[in-house]
């Protein structure tokens, strides 16, 4: 027996029941861990009337809230390659705690919006970081473990805001927010024990990179992850514009906080449906080919806003865009298991990671401008297109690389 097999997991572990079990446990985590995106897109239209400010210095406690998670995954994913997931977690619910008690004190819109930045960095720990631990008990299922582990992050968006909406109304948001404080704080702790082993971090067999980024691609590791965070940052600022807007939308249509938050929460249970499914794909075709698809899919659910805002058609559309689009962020996960080192994974993934999340937090702020200056929604959904194109094309250049496989590497 290899040391590394007495320090991390055996081979046997892989793609186990228990491998099954930690998924399962992971999704929980990640759901409970996951309000910090979400609660503060139910709260803003409050939050601006209390506070008296504009739309755009609304939206910065959710800005805040990205650009913390947009470091946590990077942080968070380093404390992962070297001390394991639940030292991550740990440290993460900790600051999801404090970063909740000191919003709901926060006297004006700088002290919330500050305080969402810790938000932001502890609920990064139950994305990317979790993600990449969990890619290392599956071989034969890494893109359906992958996919469903991610879509514990819809699940809370889908879960999460209806919640957040009726103890606002009977409650006021700042005592809402206690209350979210009080759930990470009981609820984690205990489910961080069931993930106590380590992965199988060494384990040749779950781990192999069959085709290098050189072999693939013809250009280096760094320069791929470069391209990627251009393509996250592409795909994401799109992707924003419903996700981050979706609820003042409805409301300026006039049709209520309440329609858009329902539709929000369509919009991420749909997105759930997308990432499992994804994860399918993926095992046959490979991250990349599905990251096309998604990329591709998205750009026509963002044309279909520009010509629908009826009430009905706003579900359908927001259910579709759900659909389209679930499956994007999981694939750059996919990406670098297939064309990188293990040992690199959690700094990998979340890097990958941060560059979509700066792309939400960009896309988020940059609606609400151009809301601004506009005094619609109209430029904002086509500013997302554009953005979108910038990700379709460099998938397109990636996919016409010589050295691709034509299969996925767990598939060849």
């Amino acid at each position: 027996m290899t040391a590394a097999q007495v320090e991390g997991s055996p081979p046997d572990d892989i793609d186990s029941s228990y491998s099954w079990f930690r998924l399962f446990i992971g999704v929980l985590i990640s759901t409970i861990s996951g309000v910090g995106m979400w609660a503060v897109l139910v709260i803003l239209p409050r939050v601006q009337i209390d506070f008296g400010i504009t739309r755009a210095e609304a939206t910065l406690p959710f800005t805040m809230t990205m650009f913390g998670f947009a470091a946590g995954n990077v942080l968070f994913g380093r404390v992962v390659d070297r001390l394991g997931i639940v030292a991550s977690l740990a440290i993460a619910t900790t600051l999801i705690v404090i970063g909740y008690l000191a919003a709901s004190v926060a006297p004006s819109l700088w002290p919330f919006a500050l305080s969402h930045l810790l938000i932001g960095l502890g609920s990064a720990a139950g994305f990317g970081p979790l993600v990449a631990d969990i890619s290392f008990w599956f071989k034969k299922r890494r893109g359906v473990a992958v996919s469903i582990c991610a879509s514990g992050n819809y699940l809370a968006g889908t879960v999460w805001p209806p919640i957040v909406r009726f103890m606002m109304d009977k409650y006021g948001w700042r005592a809402t927010i206690v209350g979210i404080a009080v759930v990470c704080a009981v609820a984690v702790p205990p489910l961080m024990y069931f993930l106590r082993r380590r992965a199988a971090a060494n384990n040749a067999g779950a781990n192999q990179v069959v085709t290098t980024t050189q072999q693939a691609f013809g250009i280096s590791p760094n320069a791929l992850q470069w391209l990627m965070a251009i393509m996250g940052l592409g795909c994401c600022v799109a992707m924003s514009m419903p996700q981050v807007h979706i609820v003042a939308y409805c409301a300026d249509l006039g049709y209520g906080v309440a329609r858009g938050a329902e539709m929000l929460s369509l919009m991420m249970g749909a997105g759930i449906v997308s990432r499992i499914a994804s994860g399918f794909i993926a095992d046959k075709i490979g991250g990349l080919r599905t990251l096309l698809l998604g990329s591709f899919l998205q750009a026509v659910a963002l044309v279909l806003y520009l010509f629908f805002d009826g009430l009905v058609s706003l579900y359908i559309v927001s259910m579709l865009f759900g659909l389209f689009q679930g499956g994007i962020v999981p694939s750059y996960a996919l990406i670098v298991r297939e064309y990188y080192p293990p040992q690199e994974a959690g700094a990998r993934v979340g890097t990958a990671i941060m560059a979509t999340i700066i792309g939400m937090a960009l896309g988020g702020w940059l609606s609400g401008a151009i809301y601004d200056w506009t005094g619609s929604y109209h430029m904002a959904f086509v500013n997302g297109i554009a953005w979108n194109a910038l990700n379709l094309t460099i998938s397109v250049w990636l996919l016409t690389r010589p050295g691709l496989p034509r299969l996925s590497p767990r598939t060849a």
